[in-house]
């Protein structure tokens, strides 16, 4: 059984649109709307399409919703795609198609004229490369929402996932941490329909620490460990410029080599805590 999980918040005027497309499409699917608090008609038109609906009464996040929308699922595979139209109903098929090749997860990956403007695809262009780097396989689209994935992998990491923007991140980076394969299928995306929820002044910062996470939930000591080089090496030229210059020892070395001690250690704590968060019981 399929399950299509929409996250919604206020988008009754995509979902009028897009929730009879994706019936025609996927006529056998289990459709839920995850409704994260919408103030709009949104649930009369759940109601009015006979799909299910989650929701809470007030808003909690994008990545709330999608951990609702997959404890609500009955289906064996789950697809999450956006409810602001900017995903093709059509292209679920693909990202099944390719899922049934013996994937876990298939991401629908956008191209560089889909991106919402040029420093969203700027700053996608970078976490795409960075992921890559970290895992050692090609990640073409690490934020994208519109993705299919097997149930019961998908679950696995619920707990991992937070209540803001980044769930694609965190599920990308747990499943090749745990070694199920992940593809890529190219999709167009369309305009979104109405505003976007996504404020670049408040979201910002969260969005950069996304570089963070990358490297935290896939291998901390990638991230850790140069950093802990970096330092050292500071205190040592610094070193070397105060003796010659002053025939003495700066304090300020010693404090760039006992923070490069500490982040150093920082880095293996946190790989033994990610070991951890990813051990499967027997």
């Amino acid at each position: 059984m399929l399950s299509i999980i929409l996250p919604a918040k206020n988008e009754a005027a995509a979902l009028a649109e897009l929730l009879p497309r994706l019936r025609a499409a996927q006529p056998g699917a289990e459709i839920i709307v995850s409704d994260d608090g919408s103030t709009d008609d949104t649930a009369t038109l759940c109601a009015q399409h006979g799909v299910k609906r989650v929701g809470t009464p007030y808003s909690m996040g994008n990545g709330a919703a999608i951990k609702r929308g997959a404890r609500a699922a009955n289906g064996d595979v789950l697809v999450f795609m956006d409810a602001d139209g900017q995903h093709d109903p059509a292209d679920v098929a693909r990202l099944l198609a390719k899922l049934d090749e013996g994937f876990d997860m298939v991401v629908g990956a956008r191209g560089w004229g889909d991106q919402a403007g040029v420093g969203r695809g700027i700053a996608n262009t970078f976490y795409n490369w960075l992921a890559s780097r970290m895992t050692g396989h090609p990640i073409h689209d690490l934020t994208s929402g519109f993705r299919a994935a097997r149930a019961d992998k998908f679950r696995e990491f619920v707990h991992l996932l937070p209540n803001g923007f980044s769930y694609p991140t965190t599920s990308t980076m747990a499943f090749f941490r745990s070694a199920y394969p992940v593809a890529y299928v190219p999709i167009r995306a369309a305009e979104r329909v109405g505003r976007s929820h996504i404020k670049p002044l408040r979201d910002g910062v969260r969005f950069l620490l996304i570089i963070f996470k990358i490297a935290t939930l896939y291998a901390p000591l990638k991230l850790f460990a140069p950093t802990a080089v970096a330092f050292f090496v500071l205190g040592w030229a610094y070193w070397a410029y105060t003796f010659f210059e002053f025939h003495r020892l700066s304090l300020v070395s010693v404090a760039l080599w006992s923070a490069a001690v500490i982040i150093f250690l920082i880095g293996l704590i946190s790989e033994q805590i990610t070991s951890l968060t990813y051990r499967r019981d027997a």
